[in-house]
């Protein structure tokens, strides 16, 4: 049997690899500090039913703190966890990005080292990229990031392939872009914008809205996981994970509509400090190293999104 660890294990994406994992038969150990930067009531709910199975073990700690003997018998990490947000990632709180992001990563690759892990999956982001010189990006791109929050991803995913390098242990790093479903962040666009629409509250929209996304199911960022904690790849593997398309804020708050069979009223607002104009990828490697490729359609992931959204009121 697979032993797993996952970090994040009851954030919005980790929560979903954490039941993919169990629904394959892995023995998983879940870890998650539950910080406040949201509900934390939302984070709990995310893993009620894997609490609920044997095979499932639960330590709400900070990385920086917990025992590494956890490692002791497993197989693949799916490093999850970190301090999420472009917006909030500038002044004063930029210690705890470096904490939670730089630090803990560090923390957890030297454990892993340690212990014989076989695998290391980290998910890193677009972020990393900035405003790039041309789109669709590739792997190849030198990174330039315009946040704060994209500087310590950066360094998480750099230090994953130092450690690949120079220790050989295998790791893999997946560059999410703009991932969104069921579980989502309340602090995310298309949460936010089926919250307006239920709610009949505003929807905060930075800067123009024609900013242009290229938006993720979390299904098929949890897919590309599972893969990529299999794969036969040299150490330090750097990948894309996106959904294939790019759409425009206005485009996406039409699409919300149409879900939701509601009016959204728009609350303009200056463009915030850190947030790019454009992100959009090419995902060859991906498919080519991992198998992987996005299975679902914008519309469709909105559509489930929405019906989770109605499930909890």
């Amino acid at each position: 049997m697979t032993t797993s660890l996952v970090t994040g294990c009851a954030g919005f994406i980790g929560s979903h690899v954490v039941d993919a994992c169990l629904d394959r038969g892995d023995r998983v150990i879940g870890v998650d500090e539950v910080t406040d930067y949201y509900d934390v009531g939302q984070k709990r709910s995310n893993i009620e039913g894997a609490r609920s199975n044997d095979r499932f073990e639960y330590l709400e700690v900070d990385i920086n703190d917990m025992p590494l003997d956890l490692l002791d018998d497993v197989d693949v990490i799916y490093h999850q966890a970190g301090q999420p947000g472009v917006r909030s990632s500038w002044r004063d709180q930029f210690d705890e990005y470096v904490q939670r992001n730089v630090s803990a990563t560090q923390r957890l690759l030297e454990a892993a080292v340690q212990r014989g892990v076989e695998r290391f999956v980290y998910a890193s982001s677009s972020s990393l990229y900035g405003n790039a010189e041309r789109y669709p990006v590739d792997e190849t791109m030198r990174p330039q990031p315009f946040s704060p929050y994209g500087v310590t991803k950066l360094a998480a995913e750099h230090l994953c392939s130092l450690y690949g390098g120079n220790f050989g242990l295998s790791t893999v790093s997946l560059r999410y872009f703009t991932v969104y479903g069921p579980r989502q962040r309340p602090d995310m666009a298309t949460y936010r914008l089926f919250e307006a629409a239920l709610n009949g509250t505003p929807f905060p929209l930075f800067g123009t809205g024609d900013q242009l996304r290229d938006f993720t199911y979390v299904g098929d960022v949890v897919r590309a996981n599972l893969l990529a904690g299999e794969a036969d790849v040299e150490p330090g593997l750097v990948v894309n994970i996106a959904g294939g398309g790019q759409c425009s804020m206005h485009e996406l708050i039409a699409l919300a509509e149409e879900v939701s069979g509601r009016s959204i009223q728009i609350d303009r607002l200056d463009p915030e400090r850190g947030d790019v104009g454009r992100t959009g990828a090419l995902t060859d490697r991906a498919r080519e190293l991992l198998r992987w490729e996005p299975q679902v359609a914008l519309r469709e992931g909105l559509e489930r999104q929405y019906e989770w959204h109605l499930s909890r009121r």
